[in-house]
C-alpha cells in the first residue's frame, strides 16, 4: 500500500484521543497524509480548506455527528463521498445500522485494529482509483 499511497490525504473525525492516535500512527505510517478533527464542524472547516482522499468519521461525535456531517459532504463536497469510511462502536441503535446501509459507505466496528484499518483504506482506495 505504501508506493501508491504518498499523495493520499486522510481527514479522521474521531474525538477518542485513543483511536485518533491509532488512526494517525497507523496511516501515517502507509505514507498518507492526516489531519484530525474532533468533531464534525471542525471537519467541515478543514474540508473547505483541503481537498482529501478518504474521509474516516466517527457516527458519533460532539457539535456535528457523523451522520450531519456525511450530509454537509453530500451537499459541499460530493467529490469525496466514494472515500468516506464511517467508524462506529454502535450498531445496535439509533439507526445507525439502517443509516449505514443506505448511505452505501465502508465502515469499520469499533474497537478496530490497524491491520483492520488498513484493510478499509485499502478497500476505499479501491474504488475511489487509487
Amino acid at each position: 500500500m505504501k508506493s501508491a499511497s504518498k499523495a493520499v490525504r486522510v481527514l479522521v473525525v474521531e474525538d477518542e484521543p485513543v483511536i485518533s492516535r491509532v488512526c494517525l500512527q497507523t496511516l501515517r505510517g502507509e505514507g498518507f497524509k492526516v489531519d484530525v478533527a474532533t468533531n464534525g464542524s471542525l471537519a467541515q472547516g478543514l474540508l473547505g480548506e483541503k481537498e482529501y482522499d478518504l474521509v474516516i468519521i466517527d457516527i458519533r461525535t460532539p457539535v456535528m455527528n457523523g451522520k450531519q456531517l456525511y450530509q454537509s459532504i453530500l451537499e459541499s463536497n460530493p467529490e469525496v463521498v466514494n472515500g468516506v469510511i464511517f467508524t462506529t462502536g454502535d450498531l445496535l441503535g439509533g439507526g445507525t445500522k439502517s443509516f449505514l446501509e443506505q448511505s452505501g459507505r465502508l465502515f469499520l466496528p469499533k474497537p478496530f485494529t490497524p491491520d483492520e484499518l488498513k484493510t478499509v483504506v485499502k478497500k476505499a482506495l479501491g474504488r475511489i482509483g487509487k
